[in-house]
């Protein structure tokens, strides 16, 4: 049993769960998997040979607070699942957001409005990417990666789990704090370690690598390790490691 609106355009070789729920103006490409208990909100975009696990919510439009930073000046665009995707259990992708070709969104991930992600990026288990960010293609986010509002991680880069990005050195006070919002960016090939947490406004350069539970208090330089609290200079990352290496 399943409800799919008449207006939605349903591709060959589609199958659905049961209790699924496909709202107005939706579009599934060819050969898709939609698992038990999926909606999937007007206007969403699906490409084709997409799998999509049960519980998982497509295309939900972002509720605030009174006092949210974040305002909704304008309609959200649909959300757009490329070709090949496989989209995880639990997961919630909101409108407004875009995730490229053979990209994989496991199990319990929440991705938010305006956020976009590249081609063959693996967003782990549990982790959350919050709104205005960008993840390039060829990433790996792993377990309960914590990705903060106004974020830029570029191509090839590698978040180990339970890594914690922040976006506010004033810590929820003062209203300065919303003309000082500013999230991380991880360049091409920036590498973090466990438990790593890095502040407010922080790059990691080419190649930078954080180790594991290092909080980043200063900008990391390309092809340099940093480590400890705060994070100072260890060494350089080997030649062998270099993106242009691999």
């Amino acid at each position: 049993m399943y409800c799919i609106s008449d207006s939605s355009t349903i591709g060959e070789n589609v199958s659905f769960g049961n209790f699924v729920v496909v709202e107005d103006n939706v579009v599934i490409g060819d050969n898709c998997i939609i698992g038990h208990n999926v909606v999937i909100h007007s206007g969403t975009k699906i490409g084709n040979n997409v799998r999509i696990d049960d519980n998982t919510v497509i295309g939900k439009k972002p509720m605030r607070a009174v006092n949210s930073i974040f305002k909704d000046e304008k309609e959200l665009d649909p959300a757009v699942i490329s070709d090949g995707c496989l989209i995880g259990a639990g997961v919630i992708i909101y409108c407004g957001c875009s995730i490229g070709e053979k990209s994989l969104i496991a199990d319990l991930s929440t991705i938010r409005e305006n956020v976009s992600i590249g081609s063959k990026t693996i967003i782990g288990r549990g982790v959350a990417v919050e709104n205005f960010s960008t993840i390039g293609n060829n990433c790996k986010l792993e377990t309960n990666v914590y990705i903060t509002a106004y974020s830029t991680v570029e191509d090839n880069a590698f978040i180990a789990p339970g890594v914690v990005t922040s976006n506010d050195n004033f810590a929820a006070r003062s209203k300065e704090r919303f003309s000082h919002f500013k999230g991380v960016t991880v360049k091409k090939g920036g590498r973090i370690g466990a438990q790593a947490t890095i502040l407010p406004g922080k790059v990691i350069n080419e190649d930078g690598f954080v180790a594991a539970g290092s909080v980043v208090t200063k900008d990391v330089e390309r092809g340099k390790i940093v480590a400890g609290n705060p994070a100072k200079y260890l060494k350089d990352v080997p030649k062998d490691q270099l993106l242009e290496n691999q």
